[in-house]
């Protein structure tokens, strides 16, 4: 069997044994998906795939603190978000965000089934979300593309349970205003 063909928890083993080549194999698996996760936080690919790169390596070096309670791949991400959110606390220092104000994000979903308008708005979604201010992209990116929830957004920004939910709220206020604009004009 080759070790394109090993199970995740074979090549876990093998690479605790020091074989460079599972190490390669677990790389090829996941560097694609955490690169694209690091972007989306950091928003240059150079900084991305920099941030990639020392996530395997931190990876590697602490396979031995891997327990198995989650899947490899959901281990690495952690450390690749927290690694690309400290690269991105470095770049930019924080926002203040009291100003706003809380009010209720209505669905930004189309009834539209059509494949390719839906693909074509998802798009759009995406660069509106990019175009954010850093700390509402951060904290979209984090709830709606890599799915996690208020409370490990909050542990992952170090910000308060509240604070995460006022975040996630003002964020998705500014993104629909920002939607909106983009149809009315």
């Amino acid at each position: 069997m080759t070790l394109t063909e090993k199970h995740i928890d074979d090549l876990i083993v093998l690479c605790l044994k020091g074989n460079s080549l599972a190490q390669m194999e677990l790389y090829n698996r996941y560097y694609k998906a955490m690169y694209n996760t690091s972007l989306r936080i950091v928003k240059q690919t150079d900084e991305a795939e920099d941030i990639m790169q020392e996530a395997f390596l931190t990876a590697f070096t602490k396979l031995h603190t891997f327990k198995g309670d989650a899947n490899f791949g959901a281990w690495l991400k952690r450390i690749v978000v927290n690694q690309s959110i400290t690269k991105f606390r470095k770049q930019v220092y924080h926002e203040d965000i009291e100003d706003f104000k809380l009010t209720k994000v209505p669905d930004l979903e189309d009834d539209d089934s059509n494949e390719s308008y839906t693909h074509m708005k998802a798009k759009e979604v995406l660069e509106t979300i990019s175009a954010l201010k850093s700390s509402y992209s951060t904290a979209l990116n984090l709830h709606f593309i890599e799915g996690y929830d208020y409370e490990e957004i909050a542990e992952i920004l170090d910000i308060s349970y509240a604070n995460s939910r006022t975040l996630i709220s003002r964020a998705k206020e500014s993104l629909r205003k920002k939607m909106l604009d983009k149809t009315y004009n």
